[in-house]
């Protein structure tokens, strides 16, 4: 029997969620994050003792009744990492404990290389709002809870399906979507056949009568699948998906959802973007498999408040507009400014990019490149290293140097503020998976 859950990497996203859910189980939980943020400050907020020095003497002494979690992102030489190896304590992936927690209830997995943040906080919203609760492990901060974790006593839960290092493997849905499988994490797959395989073996891990939900068009190996085969999509016809689409005030829509079951009129999602209505789609779909009804998801779509660092609109003002973005990944980027022209018509877009990861920007440069020409202005920072060491020849300029439009530069992170200030701005986007979030606030701060 563990009493004491210890977390190598607890300020991520996905381990905060799990060690917040063992600390609201009663158990003692710990850990060690490389530096302090808004999430780790919560966490010791709701008493969890956390430190950001690599110390053997911090783990707790207790082997025999300690049970550690580690994040894959921790690198190999961490000395704890090495110490809990060396003395043997109980420890695994976050994705087994995930795997573990998910085992006795039904499970609702979104997975996809983009779009499942938003759509597994817009199903756990869903069935929260609708009085059946779920408990939920989100891959971001839901807006309308503040947290990345719900509690319920119904023994359903929605998970966020990561493909990282394969974690979503560890995972058996009752029903599950797939949102995109585009190449990403090519220093995990090192190809794009071999993303689109492991989908494949997510999907034929979906129990037998079991239901899963694939974007339309989308490449997902359906031969081992056993589960029932749904397709959904922004606006064409298919099992699930928008029409009588109108276009309303400050980029929202009002819309039909249709499905096989019944049809939803005068949806509205509670967030702009066109994106949000495909979303809106596929955790609906997921909703009304489950049995939810109609009204209650039409009622829940409209008081969505979305997620934190996704499509998040901060100021909008008629002379100044700021969005944050964890885009990452070309595609991203490109439906993000997709729907910034949209809502944001006319406007001058200056777009703010921190590249995450050596790998990701070697091999999607030329892709990086073409998506942030989209844009009106582009200020590139250096690259965030996250997991990895440098590689030679790797750097913001190779992206930079591709990019089509004139108004374009590199700046370091301890210009970024100055060079905002000496600049008359109209539209701004942050986009990145780093820390890049460390300056919203001060970006909110400089022009509210």
């Amino acid at each position: 029997m563990y009493t004491e859950y210890y977390f190598l990497g607890i300020g991520g996203i996905g381990m905060s969620a799990i060690a917040r859910y063992f600390n609201h189980q009663g158990m003692k939980v710990s850990g060690y994050d490389r530096t302090p943020s808004p999430l780790t400050a919560k966490l010791e907020e709701e008493g969890i003792e956390i430190h950001y020095d690599d110390d053997i003497n911090r783990i707790p002494k207790d082997i025999e009744h300690t049970f550690v979690i580690y994040t894959p992102a921790i690198p190999e030489d961490l000395k704890e990492l090495q110490y809990i190896r060396e003395k043997n304590y109980p420890i695994c992936k976050r994705s087994k404990a995930l795997g573990e927690i998910a085992r006795n209830q039904k499970c609702l997995a979104i997975s996809g290389t983009h779009g499942k943040t938003t759509t597994s906080t817009l199903l756990a919203h869903i069935l929260t709002s609708s009085g059946e609760g779920c408990n939920a492990f989100l891959g971001g901060l839901s807006k309308n809870y503040d947290t990345n974790l719900l509690l319920s006593k119904n023994p359903v839960l929605v998970a966020e399906a990561d493909e990282f290092d394969r974690s979503f493997l560890q995972l058996f849905p009752d029903i599950a979507v797939i949102t995109a499988t585009d190449a990403d994490h090519l220093d995990i797959y090192s190809d794009h056949s071999h993303v689109i395989e492991a989908f494949g073996e997510f999907a034929s891990q979906i129990k037998q009568n079991g239901s899963l939900v694939a974007k339309y068009g989308v490449d997902v190996p359906l031969a081992n699948v056993k589960a029932k085969v749904y397709r959904y999509s922004y606006d064409t016809p298919c099992d699930f998906y928008a029409s009588d689409i109108v276009e309303k005030d400050g980029g929202y829509f009002d819309f039909t959802i249709n499905s096989p079951m019944t049809k939803i009129e005068h949806c509205m999602v509670g967030v702009p973007g066109w994106v949000n209505v495909e979303n809106a789609v596929a955790a609906s779909a997921v909703a009304l498999i489950h049995g939810v009804k109609p009204d209650k998801i039409k009622s829940a779509l409209k008081s969505f408040e979305g997620v934190k660092r996704r499509f998040d609109i901060h100021i909008n003002r008629k002379d100044f507009a700021y969005i944050d973005d964890y885009a990452h990944h070309p595609n991203e980027i490109k439906a993000a400014i997709s729907s910034m022209r949209n809502i944001f018509s006319g406007r001058h877009i200056t777009g703010i990019f921190q590249p995450h990861l050596y790998t990701r920007t070697r091999d999607f440069a030329d892709e990086f490149a073409e998506a942030l020409s989209q844009l009106d202005a582009v200020i590139m920072l250096p690259i965030y290293p996250a997991r990895e060491l440098p590689i030679e020849g790797v750097n913001s300029e190779m992206i930079l140097d591709k990019i089509t439009i004139k108004e374009k530069s590199l700046v370091q992170k301890d210009e970024l503020l100055n060079t905002l200030s000496s600049r008359k701005l109209d539209c701004l986007v942050t986009f990145g998976a780093g820390d890049i979030d460390r300056f919203i606030d001060q970006i909110d701060k400089m022009f509210s």
